[in-house]
């Protein structure tokens, strides 16, 4: 009997998860360990909620996003559903979503949440620090 149970629920177990914890089988994991000073005239926008800009680091560079009052965001430019070529690396369109030139995939750039229908990766988060009054530390450890 006891067998008949583990029978039954274990299908059930598999067809009721979802792709949440799946690991993303398109980018490769690399370290990452930046640190940004927000009085860099590169990444000035960043100094207003809002304000969005492209650093260095990750697999083909991280978009920054400024999301409210000592709030950041880092996400990987690389799109998550696609193995990296030139054409999948995301730029910023409106001040709130991110675009994959390869196949205009969308990515809402307050959570990295695809907004297209059929992908189910959503854009590589990194971690954000606040180390300091105008530096930020992005890390993936």
């Amino acid at each position: 009997m006891k067998k008949l149970v583990i029978l039954i629920l274990f299908p059930l177990l598999y067809a009721c998860s979802d792709n949440s914890d799946e690991v993303n089988r398109f980018l490769p994991d690399v370290p990452v360990n930046k640190t940004i000073f927000l009085t860099n005239p590169d990444v000035i926008d960043l100094q207003v909620v809002g304000g969005w800009a492209y650093t260095q680091g990750g697999i083909s560079g991280i978009i920054i996003y400024h999301a409210g009052i000592n709030n950041y965001l880092a996400f990987e430019r690389s799109a998550p559903h696609r193995t990296p070529e030139p054409c999948s690396t995301m730029t910023v369109k409106n001040s709130l979503t991110m675009v994959c030139a390869c196949d205009d995939a969308v990515f809402n750039l307050l959570n990295g949440a695809p907004m297209t229908d059929g992908i189910i990766y959503p854009a590589k988060q990194y971690r954000v620090l606040i180390t300091g009054p105008n530096t930020l530390q992005i890390t993936n450890f």
